[in-house]
């Protein structure tokens, strides 16, 4: 019986340490990822998988946004396919010397 018991403990422990170094933390940035993707609203900076950079101009209830990228040019974007929301930038105001 301890033999059994033996062979066990050190498959227990790697299988703990796996889910806490590897398996738990990915899981919260997946549910981070999530988050983010369905609170982009309209005029925030996103960045696509792809590694275009636009504003969202509508969104839309079919997971589907859509982006500008120029002007003038907009582009149809799942929203899965988003890898980063930046916040709106708002514009520095400049001095008049």
């Amino acid at each position: 019986m301890t033999d059994f018991a033996s062979s066990i403990v050190p498959l227990v422990l790697v299988f703990a340490i796996m889910y806490f170094l590897l398996i738990r933390p990915q899981q919260q940035r997946m549910k981070q990822h999530r988050q983010m993707v369905d609170n982009v609203k309209r005029g925030d900076t996103v960045v696509t998988a792809g590694g275009i950079v636009g504003k969202v101009t509508k969104v839309r209830d079919d997971g589907e946004l859509m982006v500008e990228i120029a002007d003038n040019v907009q582009v149809r974007v799942m929203k899965s396919t988003l890898s980063e929301v930046r916040a709106k930038t708002v514009p520095a105001e400049t001095k008049a010397d």
